[in-house]
């Protein structure tokens, strides 16, 4: 309930229904059966006035109330309005017009009760202030449910959440068992995929599910660093083992002792150190640079690529015993594409943090937006996804995400070129195949879309590419 009274508006349209004799003498009973808290405070901030309600929220009694300053309630939006009063001692007073505003206040027993307090001046037929009125909506229920509602909502993450990892296709769910199977497993585990596919998350899924889970677990990106400070970086070295060795430093193995390491883009490590990688899978052992003493280390080595290893290996630049050292239990992890019925899911859980991050009330997808994303190929898989909701973001200000707040590569289905569905890669067959199904399609350019497979942005395209004259085919 808001009340705001006002001379000019007040005494026109208030005092003939207060006037009349009959309801002359009954305010006191409207105040009294109001669901919400009331009170009225004089510009001193002493209560003059409660009723019913607002003694059952606060806990205190009428006698406690009256003649009590206001500040008893330790309302947090209270403290706030009066720190940036400079003239009178509550802001309201200042700016002379409603307040509403969501925030605490304290009962007598100690305990916070959210509350909605909309709070106005009452003023004397000279325009003086007389006080103020306040109500309070008690908002603990409303609140009671929000969190049920979050619960709820966590019980439904936590079903197409794994580890992070967001899912509910069969490929997923099928790696999901996979990983849950491999974990307590001492073997050394591979994951192959494509960048952006979640290796990182796969591979911190392993160590949390795996008996190691409370030990060490150490990640390093085989590609980080040169072939001349890897061998340092991974089994450590001794102080004056090469120009600028001042000190003694602790590698990455030893680091991860009685845990679990992560070897990222293993395609990418030298050949002189495969050498001794292999060394530390087959024996334990390792050396630190610049020593002549072996360690011993006791690790579960997990690696990932997004690189076809044997074809590495048939170029020599990968050894093929380290090959099948490493790929004992292989875990795939599915490209985009190869599940866009995830698609909606991960669109939903990346927008709900990103609207935490920044605040705005971005409620989800359009039926357009979502169907761009349905039919994009995503060849960056789900760190694209990602980046293109956080482009999208920075877009759009509320309600749903439009196709216009999309990245133009989405809008435009430039990846329908990068990652076709037609698997053909022949120019010539390419542009035949487009010119049959818009023939079959009679030049409707969204039904040669559907028939191809494609979206019909990547018919238009291609018909640009190509050079295809629609209405020449149509003649034809």
């Amino acid at each position: 309930m808001s009340i705001c009274f006002h001379p000019s508006t007040t005494q026109r349209s208030q005092a003939p229904f207060f006037e009349n004799p009959p309801l002359e003498g009954h305010w006191r009973e409207i105040v009294e059966i109001m669901q919400e808290g009331l009170l009225v405070v004089d510009p001193n901030g002493t209560i003059k006035l409660v009723n019913r309600a607002l003694e059952e929220l606060s806990g205190y009694s009428r006698e406690e109330l009256i003649g009590a300053n206001c500040t008893l309630f330790k309302c947090d939006a209270c403290r706030l309005v009066r720190s940036e009063a400079r003239q009178a001692w509550c802001r309201l007073f200042e700016q002379r017009g409603c307040m509403r505003s969501k925030c605490h206040v304290m009962r007598k027993d100690g305990a916070y009760v959210p509350i909605l307090k909309t709070a106005a001046l009452l003023f004397a037929e000279d325009g003086a202030p007389l006080g103020a009125v306040e109500t309070m909506t008690d908002l603990s229920e409303l609140d009671r449910k929000n969190n049920e509602l979050r619960q709820l909502s966590g019980m439904l993450e936590e079903q197409t959440m794994f580890h992070g990892m967001v899912g509910r296709s069969a490929k997923m769910r099928a790696m999901f068992h996979l990983i849950e199977k491999a974990a307590p497993s001492d073997a050394p585990i591979f994951i192959c995929g494509e960048s952006g596919t979640g290796k990182e998350l796969a591979a911190r899924a392993v160590h949390e599910l795996g008996p190691r889970s409370g030990e060490p677990y150490v990640q390093f990106n085989c590609a980080a660093l040169n072939e001349a400070l890897l061998e340092s970086e991974l089994f450590g070295h001794v102080k004056g083992a090469f120009t600028g060795a001042i000190r003694h430093r602790q590698g990455r193995f030893e680091a991860a002792h009685g845990g679990d390491i992560f070897l990222d883009e293993i395609g990418d490590l030298p050949m002189s150190v495969q050498v001794k990688l292999l060394r530390v899978l087959e024996t334990k052992t390792f050396e630190r640079v610049g020593d002549n003493r072996q360690l011993s280390v006791d690790v579960r080595i997990i690696t990932a690529t997004n690189k076809n290893l044997q074809q590495l290996i048939t170029q020599g630049r990968f050894r093929e015993d380290l090959f099948y050292r490493i790929n004992v239990i292989p875990l795939y992890l599915p490209a985009l594409r190869e599940r866009l019925e995830d698609v909606p899911l991960l669109a939903d859980f990346f927008i709900r943090r990103l609207r935490l991050k920044s605040e705005k009330d971005i409620k989800g997808l359009s039926p357009g937006a979502l169907r761009l994303f349905m039919e994009y190929p995503w060849p960056g898989n789900v760190r694209e996804l990602k980046s293109a909701l956080e482009y999208a973001f920075v877009l759009a200000d509320e309600g749903r995400i439009e196709p216009e707040h999309l990245p133009v590569n989405i809008t435009m289905g430039l990846a329908g070129e990068i990652v076709s569905r037609d698997s053909s890669n022949d120019g010539g067959d390419q542009k035949d195949r487009l010119v049959q199904a818009l023939r079959q399609a009679k030049g409707n350019k969204s039904e040669a879309a559907r028939i191809l497979g494609i979206n019909r942005v990547t018919v238009l395209n291609r018909m640009r590419k190509y050079g295809v004259d629609l209405q020449r085919v149509i003649r034809a």
